[in-house]
C-alpha cells in the first residue's frame, strides 16, 4: 500500500483542527485532515451553535417580558418545535457539505475515517468500509480531537443510558422531566434551556453552581432557576442511577433522597479524545490529556502537536482556535526552517490561554468573565483591589430592562494599577466582554481607560462608574 505524503497531517476537522491546517496553508505547507464525524466537529453540531441556537428564544421571551409596552404583545410560552427547528437550521441538519467546501477552497485535502498515530509522522485512517490510506508527514502532525463528556463512575448510571450535551442539543422531542448532574457551564445552560422550554428540571451539584467564577455569578444563576421553578440541589451526589419499571430514572442521592425524572444529563466534566488516536505508538499514554510547550508541541514527540481541547489547557472553542492560528503558523515556520520568532503573525505562540481566558455563559443572568477572580488573583499573590458596581444603577441598563438586574466586579493589579481580571452578571452582558479583555490582555493603565469614553446610555457606562469607584491614579 503506498502512502500518501503532505506536508502536514491534522487528526480532527472540527474549528481547531480547521485553523490549523488553515494556517499551515497560507504558510505554504501541503495538509489533509482527517475527520471521523463531521467536518465542523463538536461546536457546529453538538455543543456551541446549536446550543446557543436554542437558548436564543428563551433568553428574547425573557427580554420582552421586561420591558413595557412589549409586555402586552407576549400571549404565550416557547413553542419547543419551533425552537428544535431553528436548531436544525443552524446545524444544517446535520450536513457538513458547506464545511467541506470551505476545505476545498482553501487548499486543504480531506480524508474521512478514523485516523489512529502508526507510526513516525504515519497516520493510519480506516474508513468506514474499512479500508484503510496510509499518511505520512514530512514535518508534522497535530492531533486536534477535541473532548467528551466525562460519565462518572456512579452504580448504574451508565446503565441508564444518560444523555450527555450531545443529546441534549441533538434531541427531536422535549422529555416530560429532566435531571442533571453538574452544575458547570454545560449544566447551568442546560438547565436554562429546559426550564424556559417549560419543563420540571432538577440540578444537582455536589458545590455551588459555576464555582470556577465569581460566586456572586453563581448565586444569580440559581436564584433566577428557581425563581423560573427548577430546582436546585447543591452540596449532594448521585449514589446509584436505575429506571422504573415506568422508564423514568430514580437517582438515589448521598443524604438519602431520590429525584426523579424521564432523563438525566450528565455535565461533570470532560474527558480528552485520545483514547483511540494512536499514542501508544508513540510512547504516550491513550487517553491522557497532551501535555504541550507554549508552541503547542507534545513534549518529547517534535513532529507532534496537541492542539485545542486535548492539551487541557482551555477548553473552549475560541481559546482552541486561537491556539489552532498560533500552532499552524508555528508549524510552517518550522517546516521552513525559520525560528518561531518568523512566524507570520504577532502572537505566534499560545500564550493568551495561560490567563487572559474570556467566557460567556448563556443563561439568566448571562454571565461573562475573563482573567482572575478575587480568589485567583489573591492566591497568585497580587496585591489587588476590587471594584463591584450595581449594573441596575447605569443608565443604559433602563433601557434594555425595566428591572434589570446585575453586578459587575473588577479586580486590579495595585503594583502595576491595571485590571487583572473582570466579572459581569446580567442581560447582555457578553457584549461587554471584550472590551475587559482587551484592557487586561493589553495591560492597559487605568489612567488611559480614563479615556476612553463609553456612549450613553448604554450598559457600557459601568466601565466609567468601576473607574470613579477606584478613583483616578496620578501617573509616576
Amino acid at each position: 500500500m503506498s502512502a500518501r505524503e503532505y506536508d502536514l497531517i491534522v487528526i480532527g476537522a472540527g474549528p481547531v483542527g480547521e485553523n490549523v491546517a488553515d494556517r499551515a496553508v497560507q504558510g505554504g505547507l501541503s495538509v489533509v485532515v482527517v475527520e471521523s464525524e463531521l467536518v465542523g466537529g463538536e461546536c457546529s453540531y453538538w455543543a456551541c451553535i446549536p446550543s446557543k441556537a436554542m437558548l436564543r428564544p428563551g433568553a428574547a421571551l425573557r427580554a420582552a417580558r421586561d420591558v413595557q409596552g412589549a409586555a402586552a404583545a407576549v400571549t404565550g410560552e416557547l413553542d419547543a418545535a419551533a425552537v428544535l427547528a431553528r436548531r436544525d437550521t443552524f446545524v444544517h441538519d446535520w450536513d457538513d457539505t458547506s464545511q467541506v467546501e470551505w476545505l476545498q477552497g482553501a487548499g486543504i485535502d480531506l480524508v474521512r475515517g478514523h485516523g489512529r498515530l502508526t507510526g513516525e509522522r504515519e497516520v493510519t485512517v480506516t474508513g468506514a468500509d474499512g479500508t484503510e490510506t496510509v499518511l505520512v508527514a514530512r514535518h508534522a502532525v497535530a492531533v486536534s480531537t477535541g473532548s467528551a463528556a466525562l460519565i462518572p463512575d456512579v452504580p448504574g448510571l451508565r446503565d441508564v443510558q444518560p444523555w450527555t450535551s450531545r443529546e441534549a442539543t441533538g434531541m427531536r422531542e422535549v422529555p416530560a422531566s429532566l435531571a442533571i448532574l453538574g452544575g458547570g457551564v454545560v449544566g447551568s445552560e442546560m438547565a436554562t434551556l429546559f426550564t424556559s422550554l417549560g419543563i420540571p428540571v432538577t440540578v444537582i451539584a455536589r458545590s455551588a453552581l459555576l464555582r470556577g467564577v465569581e460566586p456572586f455569578a453563581g448565586e444569580a444563576v440559581a436564584k433566577a432557576l428557581r425563581d423560573a421553578g427548577a430546582v436546585v440541589r447543591t452540596g449532594v451526589e448521585v449514589d446509584s442511577a436505575a429506571r422504573d419499571a415506568d422508564g423514568d430514572v430514580v437517582l438515589t442521592l448521598t443524604d438519602g433522597s431520590e429525584v426523579r425524572a424521564a432523563e438525566v444529563l450528565v455535565a461533570t466534566g470532560r474527558v480528552p479524545r485520545t483514547h483511540d488516536v494512536g499514542l501508544d505508538a508513540v510512547g504516550l499514554t491513550p487517553g491522557a490529556w497532551l501535555e504541550v510547550d507554549d508552541t503547542l508541541r507534545v513534549r518529547g514527540v517534535d513532529w507532534l502537536y496537541a492542539v485545542g481541547d486535548v492539551n487541557h489547557r482551555a477548553l473552549l472553542t475560541h481559546q482552541g482556535k486561537y491556539q489552532g492560528r498560533a500552532a499552524g503558523d508555528v508549524i510552517a515556520a518550522r517546516a521552513r526552517s525559520r525560528t518561531v520568532d518568523d512566524a507570520p503573525w504577532g502572537v505566534h505562540v499560545a500564550t493568551a490561554d495561560h490567563f487572559a481566558v474570556p467566557q460567556v455563559v448563556f443563561t439568566e443572568p448571562e454571565v461573562a468573565a475573563v482573567g482572575h477572580t478575587q480568589a485567583s488573583a489573591e492566591k497568585a499573590g497580587l496585591e489587588v483591589r476590587v471594584l463591584d458596581y450595581d449594573l441596575a444603577s447605569v443608565s443604559g441598563a433602563s433601557e434594555v430592562a425595566d428591572h434589570y438586574r446585575g453586578q459587575a466586579r473588577a479586580i486590579v493589579d495595585e503594583q502595576r494599577r491595571v485590571l487583572v481580571g473582570a466579572t459581569f452578571v446580567g442581560q447582555d452582558v457578553g457584549e461587554l466582554l471584550h472590551s475587559a479583555t482587551v484592557a487586561i490582555v493589553g495591560e492597559v493603565p487605568l489612567e488611559r481607560l480614563w479615556h476612553a469614553v463609553p456612549s450613553y446610555p448604554t450598559i457600557s457606562e459601568v466601565w466609567l462608574r468601576l473607574l470613579e469607584a477606584y478613583g483616578r491614579p496620578t501617573a509616576e
